[in-house]
């Protein structure tokens, strides 16, 4: 075990693709500016470290990459303000804040990158917003057992990059966020990263974590063992619950060698069929017990991105590791692949390699006030092209829709996630409401064929209000979760949908 580098200092926040239009940043959810904090509170927590209530800093603590803000940007106005922002450096601040905070009665937002895209970081009650950048750095790396221990507000790139040059290892995490995003941020969201066949999700790298709890008190789940018995997977109570029931401060993660060896394919399927014969071929595939690390399927449409002709689905396929497994895996790609498609340009994935993290186009959609946006969603294989199918009926029926389109982006032997994109030209003063109907297309669609609400990018605030119809009878039991750890609510009031004895903004 080697210990490795302290706390990083990170530049600021690449600003949003739109941005804010000059003048007091308003918030368009709340109606105003947020209640400020109380001398006494004021106090206590600049006893511990400084308060920031700039308004630059509050305007940027107010929202994230959620694509409906950036329309709202243009009219100088973020989802939502916090009264005051703090930035730790160590667990114990951390703690200190919190606790603090709890006893006073007063919510706590915690966020890093602000990468999210479903205002899952917003402070929707005001409050304090946790500023978790100065958490950084690697803590230790272990290449005997591969694993990781890295401060939550790690920048995603950073970490790799020194896993590799330092310690020979990947963690096989690749967002299309990552230039962005924190570690974090990537456990509190359940993300999942490109090469995810390969590698699994975030869930299935965690081996540890360090939690402070809302009353300040700091726990660890996990990190003895490979595997145990001992009861529930605490883990896994933490990951995904969005900053609910604590602030995750240090986590530990499962890695891998760096890999010596790469390989890829492409394939075109034809017909009306094409699209559910690409999703037919994936799951045979997954079924063999192939897991290449990118196997993702794009629509006519979408293809085109990558040199399609418009009509064909183009499955792209890439994988990574140990030569004799990569080429046994890429030789069950193929059998299936061209037993239903025939064989594409590799030079797609070299395309789709330079293209996959652009979003550039999203400024200038906003910019001629197209309302866009992307939803992702999972299911078992058997309700893919039901999903697939009905979602676009129903967006198609909305006044102003204009086009809607899918990928399979995440692929596991009993399903797989849709990625939809879709935009439209809604009037001016009808572009939330025709946003909100959108989101509910492709949610309906989803949860009436039994689909999962999100993959990866969580619920946040866009989502909240479809929690309980996913969650069914267990929905009661996160809520007793959140009662016994956050009885005062501190903790990101309102995220998972969950009810907060705070005033709570909603959307829509």
């Amino acid at each position: 075990m080697t210990e490795a580098s302290a706390g990083h200092d990170w530049p600021p926040l690449p600003l949003p693709v739109a941005p804010l239009a000059a003048g007091s940043p308003r918030a368009h959810l709340a109606g105003g500016a947020p209640a400020p904090l109380s001398v006494g509170l004021h106090e206590r927590l600049a006893a511990v470290l400084a308060v920031d209530t700039d308004e630059g800093s509050l305007t940027e603590a107010g929202r994230d990459w959620w694509p409906m803000a950036l329309h709202w940007a243009r009219s100088g106005q973020v989802p939502a303000l916090p009264a005051g922002v703090v930035r730790p450096t160590t667990t114990a601040e951390v703690a200190d804040v919190l606790r603090i905070c709890d006893e006073a009665g007063v919510p706590v937002t915690a966020a890093a990158g602000r990468s999210g895209v479903c205002g899952g970081s917003i402070p929707k009650a005001g409050g304090v917003a946790l500023d978790l950048r100065g958490l950084a750095g690697i803590v230790w790396a272990d290449a005997t057992d591969g694993l990781v221990a890295v401060r939550a507000g790690t920048n995603g790139s950073a970490l790799e990059a020194e896993l590799r040059a330092d310690h020979a290892m990947t963690c096989g995490h690749w967002p299309q966020s990552m230039a962005l995003a924190s570690v974090g941020g990537w456990v509190a969201c359940r993300g999942a990263g490109q090469l995810s066949t390969r590698y699994g999700k975030i869930e299935d790298m965690v081996a540890g974590l360090e939690v402070v709890l809302p009353d300040g008190r700091t726990i660890r789940t996990g990190g003895r063992a490979p595997r145990s018995a001992v009861g529930p997977d605490l883990n896994q109570l933490f990951v995904g619950s969005e900053g609910t029931l604590g602030v995750i401060t240090e986590v530990t993660l499962r890695c891998w060698p760096v890999p010596r060896h790469e390989a890829r394919a492409a394939y075109r399927f034809l017909g009306e069929a094409a699209f559910d014969n690409g999703l037919e071929a994936c799951r045979r595939i997954l079924r063999r017990g192939a897991t290449p690390a990118v196997l993702r399927l794009y629509d006519g449409r979408e293809a085109k991105r990558f040199g399609g002709d418009g009509e064909a689905a183009l499955l792209l396929v890439l994988d990574e590791g140990d030569p004799w497994l990569v080429d046994a895996g890429m030789a069950v790609v193929a059998e299936e692949a061209l037993a239903a498609g025939e064989t594409a340009d590799v030079v797609a994935v070299g395309s789709w390699l330079e293209h996959r993290n652009d979003v550039s186009g999203l400024g200038t959609a906003v910019e001629r006030g197209i309302v866009v946006d992307t939803c992702e969603i999972a299911a078992r294989w058997s309700a893919l092209p039901t999903i697939r199918a009905e979602a676009t009926r129903r967006f198609k029926a909305l006044p102003g829709a204009a086009v809607i389109s899918c990928h399979q982006s995440h692929a596991y032997p009993d399903g797989a996630c849709l990625y939809f994109t879709f935009a439209g030209f809604p009037e001016a003063d009808q572009a939330d409401a025709f946003y909100a109907a959108a989101w509910d297309a492709v949610t309906s669609a989803t949860l009436d064929a039994g689909g999962a609400l999100s993959h990866h990018h969580g619920v946040g605030l866009l989502r909240a209000r479809h929690v309980a119809d996913a969650l069914g009878s267990s929905a009661a039991v996160l809520s007793a979760v959140k009662e016994a750890l956050d009885p005062r609510g501190t903790c990101n009031p309102g995220g998972l949908g969950l009810a907060s004895p705070h005033a709570v903004v909603k959307w829509p």
